[in-house]
């Protein structure tokens, strides 16, 4: 029996050669992520400017990202070449590192206002252009590179394993080429250019190796996407729609840059965030039974108890002060947690396809991929408007190597309570989108439909 089934279905096999492949990208692009969460440091500790200014700009440039986001989704799925539907937009890679170390290459001759709009245009063209093009296009590549969605969500987990190796890597290693890199902002500039060039050519591995070759048939109809089509998205579509505040809330919390004002001025040891890094490695063989825990438990409940872990971090957080156990055992809570939602996410875009379909609407995975990724960058950004004004209205100021009281409770606030009420608001959201359930019994139908036509 087992063996009449790898005959049938040998495109659930994923061989190791493709999965790594496959990963470059988004190891790639989960790095650039983690960069930005060094932006708001970098600009009121090292270039001296307002946290609450700065904020307000990352915000500003989102209103931008609301028009892009949409117009990309709408441009990749409706794109036809002979390299694909989402595979030529893998070349974004390259701009997107150039904008990141543009970001952090502010010319320090500069005016303040000069310094705030390079600061601007940097982050537009980053997150705007480059990042929306990069998600946008992310699961249209998948479905078209994988054919079965058993291999589609082996993939989706498996990759993850990449990712998390990536961001465990960085997490250690990072902090401590702040600490003796980046002490100005010449470092800084230096810091992100020795990474740039060698993640931007990993980037790219994914474009130069996997072809797309399934779902052609469902290319044709594509073309047709209408407005309305969008429009039907948010009226038709519910889960879709509560999928995508989850994924601002969660972005929210993992962009606000706390961390390392954190360890900085709580624990008082910058450094020691490599350390907290380290013991994140507990949470990478997740990624191998990730496939069977969706499968068994389903990916809604799966991701709602690795919030509720979330949870249970936060609370810790708000005890542990300069206890650097506490402020570990949080860390580490709060990274295990997040991983069924950031590492199966996808997975999501597939699933809500699969709920458009059913619906009787166009599937839209880029649409989609890009509408989750304005709602993620949208929360990174408001993380770091929220993070500049609390510190600005309780008086931090990043060129004293002392901070006042106010602004160490500040910090100690939004390390634990600000998440605390982020995840209760994202655990009851999760609990009203029964995704699936309703994918679940789409795909009986289709599959009883389809033994009537063979019968």
């Amino acid at each position: 029996m087992s063996q009449e089934k790898r005959v049938k279905n040998p495109d659930n096999k994923l061989g190791i050669g493709r999965l790594m492949l496959w990963s470059t990208s988004s190891v790639s692009v989960a790095i650039s992520v983690l960069v930005l969460g060094f932006v708001s440091v970098y600009c009121t500790d090292t270039l001296g400017l307002s946290p609450v200014i700065v904020g307000t700009v990352l915000l500003f440039s989102k209103l931008i990202d609301g028009v892009t986001d949409m117009v990309a989704g709408i441009i990749i799925d409706k794109t036809q070449t002979r390299w694909g539907k989402g595979r030529p937009y893998e070349i974004f890679m390259l701009f997107l590192w150039l904008s990141t170390w543009g970001l952090f290459s502010v010319p320090t001759h500069f005016s303040n206002t000069a310094k705030y709009i390079w600061i601007f245009f940097m982050y537009v063209f980053m997150n705007a252009v480059c990042t929306t093009f990069l998600n946008g296009n992310n699961v249209v590549y998948l479905v078209r590179a994988f054919k079965t969605k058993e291999q589609q969500t082996k993939l989706t987990a498996y990759s993850g394993f990449f990712t998390m190796g990536a961001g465990f890597t960085f997490n250690i290693l990072f902090p401590m080429g702040v600490a003796r890199i980046a002490t100005s902002a010449a470092g800084w500039s230096r810091l992100i250019g020795m990474m740039a060039l060698p993640l931007t050519v990993l980037g790219l591995v994914r474009m130069l190796t996997i072809k797309e070759q399934y779902n052609m048939e469902a290319d044709v109809k594509s073309e047709q996407l209408k407005i309305m089509d969008i429009v039907n998205l948010f009226k038709t579509n519910a889960p879709a729609v509560k999928i995508g505040i989850v994924r601002f809330l969660a972005a929210t919390i993992s962009s606000m840059g706390v961390s390392v004002y954190y360890f900085t001025h709580v624990v008082g040891n910058v450094a020691l965030m490599s350390v907290t890094a380290a013991f994140t490695v507990i949470g990478i063989p997740l990624a191998f039974v990730m496939p069977v825990m969706r499968r068994k438990m389903g990916q809604d409940k799966m991701v709602t108890l690795g919030f509720i872990l979330c949870l249970i971090g936060s609370a810790i957080m708000l005890i542990a002060g300069k206890n650097f156990v506490l402020v570990l055992i949080a860390g580490l809570c709060t990274s295990i947690g997040a991983v069924p939602f950031s590492m199966m996410f996808n997975m999501y875009i597939i699933d809500c396809a699969d709920y458009n379909e059913m619906l009787g609407n166009q599937r839209m995975e880029g649409t989609m991929g890009a509408v989750f990724g304005l709602m993620a960058k949208i929360g990174g950004a408001f993380g770091g408007f929220v993070l500049g004004a609390i510190l600005s209205l309780v008086g931090y100021d990043g060129t004293l190597a002392v901070q006042p009281a106010s602004s160490i409770m500040a910090i100690r606030i939004l390390a634990s309570v600000v998440p605390f009420i982020f995840y209760v608001v994202i655990i009851l959201i999760l609990r009203q989108v029964k995704l699936d359930e309703k994918v679940r019994d789409f795909s009986h139908e289709q599959a009883a439909a389809a033994q009537n036509e063979n019968a």
